[in-house]
């Protein structure tokens, strides 16, 4: 299979750069439906998509068939998720040289959460413990892959300062990381001062940030600690109505891509759940930014 291009070269080109997260149906009995938004998506024209990666077997195999269908199907440079977790060094080689067989050329290297039932990340017996080995250990293995690691706005909730957690970010981009993608964020002001911090370290790597439209009040609070109250207050007014709350999390994150690209950042990434209505809007958005 053709290989994919390097998002590398994507960001070099200084324009700003549009990429969504899929992830696989824990059923295959999904797939179809997927397929669908996928195409729906397809629309927007990303520059990449990423998909993300089941542990310990969870989704494992069928991330890949996803990442592979998406390149397929819509031709789609696709950047698959590979995480430290429940995976020796020698399954973690396997899945690289399976990845780089395929043509994909770009890996979203992570630790990874720890698996559901355990309150802690644990090192698998024979794997590896952070990303920065992980990046490592791709590098190794195919130079020409890109990596791309992840960002805390907020720090990451292990670290105990936004400081420690960037050093971590900037040996991942010492060890061979390319790019970082952040986690999600509602406050802008949250994204800018990151940024700032990462280059007084002397990161200076392109820092994509994450927007995620929120779908809940609930789901907002689950995974930001800092909701801005306007948002709060949004949400609440929605009530149980479930357009309305995606409505409110669309507008709220058309005003955060407005100011972001205003402000000089590369592009945006956009978690959207598979939701092809948020995707089609916030390109959208990211369009008229840009015209």
């Amino acid at each position: 299979m053709k290989p994919d291009p390097q998002i590398t070269d994507i960001l070099s080109q200084k324009r700003h750069i549009l990429s969504i997260e899929f992830f696989p149906p824990k059923e295959t009995s999904g797939v179809p439906q997927l397929k669908e938004i996928a195409a729906t998506i397809g629309q927007t024209h990303p520059d990449f998509v990423s998909v993300t990666y089941g542990a310990g077997g969870s989704t494992r195999e069928r991330s890949l068939e996803i990442c592979k269908m998406l390149k397929a199907d819509q031709g789609f440079t696709v950047m698959p998720h590979l995480t430290c977790v429940g995976a020796t060094r020698t399954e973690l080689e396997e899945i690289i040289h399976s990845f780089y067989d395929e043509g994909f050329r770009n890996i979203m290297a992570l630790r990874g959460d720890p698996p559901k039932g355990q309150s802690s990340f644990q090192v698998h017996a024979g794997g590896l413990q952070h990303a920065s080995e992980l990046v490592t250990l791709i590098k190794s293995l195919h130079p020409d892959i890109c990596c791309g690691v992840a960002g805390y706005p907020d720090k990451h909730p292990e670290a105990p300062d936004l400081k420690t957690d960037l050093l971590h970010v900037k040996e991942k981009i010492l060890n061979g990381g390319s790019f970082i993608t952040t986690q999600l964020f509602y406050r802008n002001a949250t994204y800018f001062a990151f940024v700032e911090k990462a280059r007084e370290l002397g990161i200076t790597a392109p820092i994509l940030p994450g927007i995620m439209p929120v779908l809940s009040l609930k789901q907002a609070q689950r995974f930001c600690s800092d909701l801005p109250s306007e948002l709060a207050q949004r949400l609440e007014a929605a009530g149980e109505n479930p357009e309305a709350v995606e409505d409110v999390g669309i507008a709220w994150a058309m005003e955060q891509i407005h100011e972001l690209i205003q402000r000089g950042a590369p592009g945006v990434h956009l978690y959207v759940l598979n939701r092809a209505r948020s995707a089609l809007a916030l390109s959208q958005a990211i369009s008229q930014n840009l015209s």
